[in-house]
């Protein structure tokens, strides 16, 4: 699956907040400590600071499911000569906080890697994060294609499908999908006036004080 095929659309902020951790003797137990907002942000209010912090601070999905995730995403973006993994753009925290701030993704991508790995058990004898990377793409080749998948592989293809939407949405909206898709944003440039061969066509050009207030620029 190349993701250059894929469709290059930014969907979803993605958002992330810090968190410490407070030192605790030994026999304490340890909680997070969220980090206090800011008063206000170009982007954020103390409200929306507030909540952002506290999904954070929470887990979702357990270690194997986080390994699921984590594989899936790097079989739909996978490294190349171009940019980094979605992994290495973290998507899978992207999706952990994703499930968190939309509580409705929880149960289609939590029972969608329940029932990948039960596929995997039937065919391969072993969940789906155990199986080797070749009969995991054989998996994944029997839900990724809709057109082409069995009747019977209906809910693996919904949960393939989010997963995918998902992967791209956190991977084009981290630092390496921008630069993996060559966005440079707003940036000024300088208009050095109509092209000489253009005016000379026409017999035109521009007299001192178009020169000199509207053409020329000071790049020093």
């Amino acid at each position: 699956m190349d993701r250059r095929k894929y469709l290059k659309t930014l969907a979803v902020s993605a958002a992330g907040a810090g968190i410490l951790f407070q030192a605790c003797a030994p026999d304490e137990k340890k909680e997070p400590a969220v980090l206090a907002p800011k008063p206000f942000t170009i982007d954020r209010t103390t409200a929306e600071l507030e909540r952002e912090q506290k999904l954070a601070a929470e887990t979702f999905f357990d270690d194997h499911e986080k390994k699921t995730i984590t594989i899936l995403s790097d079989i739909i973006i996978p490294k190349d000569e171009v940019s980094g993994s979605a992994s290495e753009a973290g998507v899978p925290d992207f999706i952990e906080f994703i499930v968190k701030d939309m509580p409705e993704y929880q149960t289609p991508l939590r029972g969608g890697i329940k029932w990948l790995d039960v596929q995997c058990m039937k065919r391969f004898n072993a969940d789906f994060a155990s199986c080797p990377h070749e009969q995991q793409i054989e998996m994944i080749d029997a839900i990724a294609y809709p057109e082409k998948a069995k009747p019977e592989y209906k809910q693996g293809v919904a949960f393939f499908n989010t997963m995918r939407d998902l992967t791209a949405c956190g991977f084009y909206t981290s630092k390496i999908g921008i630069a993996d898709l060559g966005y440079i944003g707003n940036k000024p440039n300088q208009w050095d006036g109509v092209p000489k061969e253009v005016l000379d066509h026409y017999n035109l050009k521009y007299d001192d004080r178009t020169m000199e207030i509207s053409v020329k620029f000071d790049n020093g």
